[in-house]
Parts: C-alpha cells; sequence; structure tokens
C-alpha cells in the first residue's frame, strides 16, 4: 500500500524509528526547535556516540535532517515525514472503521430477524 509516495519500505523506516522513545523524544526535541547533536546528547543518560545512532536512525528514515554549521550538526525535523506517515495511519484507522461498521450492519440485521 502507497500513501502520498510513502513506500513500504519507507514505512518500515519511519515506523521502525517511532518504535523507539529515545527516539520519539529525540523527534519531539527536535520538532520543538533545532538543536545541535550534541546538544541533543546532553538530555540522555547515555554516550555521545549512542545518540548519534539514534539519530542516524531518524534521518534514514527521513524524519529529520542534519545540517552543518561549523563544527556542529545541527537537527531539523521533517514535517513532511511525519504527516505521510500520518496519513497512512488515516487509511488503517478508515479500514477498521469501515469493518467496524460492517459487523455492527451484520449484528442489527440478526437482531431484526429474530424479532
Amino acid at each position: 500500500m502507497v500513501v502520498d509516495n510513502l513506500s513500504q519500505d519507507e514505512a518500515d523506516r519511519v515506523f521502525h524509528a517511532l518504535a523507539d522513545a529515545t527516539r520519539r523524544d529525540i523527534l519531539t526535541h527536535a520538532i520543538t526547535r533545532q538543536q545541535s547533536v550534541s546538544a541533543l546528547a546532553r538530555r540522555y543518560e547515555m554516550s555521545f556516540a549512542a545518540v548519534q545512532k539514534h539519530v542516524a536512525v531518524l534521518e534514514r528514515a527521513a524524519l529529520i535532517t542534519k545540517e552543518r554549521r561549523g563544527r556542529e550538526q545541527i537537527v531539523h525535523s521533517n514535517p513532511n515525514t511525519l504527516r505521510r506517515a500520518t496519513e497512512l495511519l488515516g487509511v488503517f484507522e478508515q479500514l477498521w472503521v469501515q469493518r467496524a461498521t460492517n459487523i455492527a450492519g451484520l449484528l442489527a440485521g440478526e437482531e431484526g430477524d429474530q424479532k
């Protein structure tokens, strides 16, 4: 299934990236304001290298981008990718709502047959 050019591989990378609480937190901070990887790393009780790996996963998923400014790498969020993932979830929600509606209709029809 493809939504607004979000391929299966892209969806896999996005949802894999969002499956980790630290990466979701990094993304939240990147959405709130641009900041360096170093500034992000100071927020966590893990090595700088570990934070860099989390940032790399988010970058591969296109949820963030990095921009080099001098010696620092500034992290920016990419709202377009998050919007596309939200649209994909919306498609799944519509499928489940339709399924529940169909089941409710079947059950209502059965109740009407019993009366």
